[in-house]
């Protein structure tokens, strides 16, 4: 049963992720970088920031939290969010060119594979005493791979997708539809963002003893998305001068409707992490699961953003052949995140 309320709890981190770009379209005339960096005061630092408090057990303090912790952890922790940032960067590209439903299809199928096999063969590299690599056991490899046949039915719905529509229809779903150029830039998307979870396994230790088990991973994802946060705020920075939009930010007139739909957006984002943290709090008896949980994460984020690419009717026009093969790589990556509990 446990097992199963953890599952649940993921399930719905995911469900809100998946949501989070839909308050994007509420907000009033500002340019990307300047909401984009907005919303992530809360998705990468407020609201992180709330989450790690509760992993402080009365009688300690925050920043005791991290001192306490090894020093090259903290580093390498911030480091691979760092590199996360850049996977965050062109995950938002390959939506642009390939829409919700594919782009986070193909992006977050790839971080679910890469990012759980990264972390422990990285933490091992500086680790070895740790074992990391014995986490890594047939059951989830077996669990990877399926999750990797997953994205590639997806690409081929995709691909499928391109050839069949019209120039006309394809900008009616997508404007700026581009399949190769898009699926590009989402496998290095999904290459960078599953340096979340290697940041993660590098940060696995930085909490208190004390610390529940639902909490654990709370600091970790809080250094993981400070180095997410830099990365992004140089780069939005950078289009703010570039394209001369500072004057965004003096538009009173929109600064509450705005800020509001940018605190919702980057809620329903860290929810995700919020979440696998406490699902993994359930999991426990399951190493299998311990390690494959983020690749739950991910594959349930693919699933329900399919959902809202029907919504927004990103895939209306293409051939029942299409749809079902679309279907099908839903359904593998589905299964795959429940392999390593089934052969485990």
């Amino acid at each position: 049963m446990e097992i199963l309320i953890g599952l649940f709890i993921i399930a719905i981190g995911a469900f809100c992720q998946s949501s989070s770009y839909v308050p994007i379209n509420k907000i009033k005339s500002w340019s990307w970088e300047s909401y984009w960096i907005i919303q992530g005061l809360f998705a990468w630092l407020i609201l992180p920031f709330l989450g790690a408090l509760l992993a402080v057990p009365e009688g300690h303090g925050f920043m005791e939290m991290f001192s306490q912790a090894d020093s090259f952890s903290v580093g390498m922790t911030i480091f691979f969010g760092v590199l996360w940032g850049v996977g965050g960067l062109t995950f938002g590209l390959s939506m642009r060119y390939l829409g919700v439903a594919l782009g986070q299809s193909i992006a977050l199928g790839t971080c679910a594979g890469l990012g759980t096999v990264m972390g422990p063969i990285l933490l091992n590299v500086f680790f070895p005493e740790q074992n990391a690599l014995e986490k890594l056991t047939a059951a989830v490899i077996i669990g990877v791979v399926v999750t990797l046949i997953g994205i590639a039915i997806i690409g081929v719905a995709g691909s499928m997708k391109s050839a069949a529509l019209s120039e006309e229809e394809k900008k009616a779903a997508v404007k700026d539809f581009n399949f190769p150029k898009g699926l590009t830039i989402a496998l290095l998307a999904g290459f960078m963002s599953g340096c979340f979870n290697v940041g993660l396994a590098f940060g696995a230790d930085i909490n208190f003893p004390e610390t529940g088990a639902m909490f654990k991973s709370l600091p970790a994802t809080f250094l993981v998305t400070i180095g997410g946060f830099v990365t992004n705020a140089i780069y939005c920075f950078y289009q703010n001068q570039k394209n001369g939009t500072w004057c965004d930010y003096k538009k009173a007139e929109v600064w509450g409707n705005n800020l509001l739909f940018c605190a919702l957006a980057g809620a329903l984002w860290y929810s995700q992490f919020f979440g696998l943290s406490l699902g993994q709090g359930f999991l426990t008896e399951s190493p299998d699961l311990m390690t494959f949980s983020f690749c739950i994460l991910m594959a349930l984020n693919v699933t329900f953003s399919n959902v809202w690419g029907i919504i927004l009717k990103e895939w209306k026009g293409c051939s029942q052949k299409t749809i079902l093969v679309l279907v099908l790589g839903l359904v593998v990556l589905i299964f795959s995140s429940f392999l390593p509990q089934l052969i485990g």
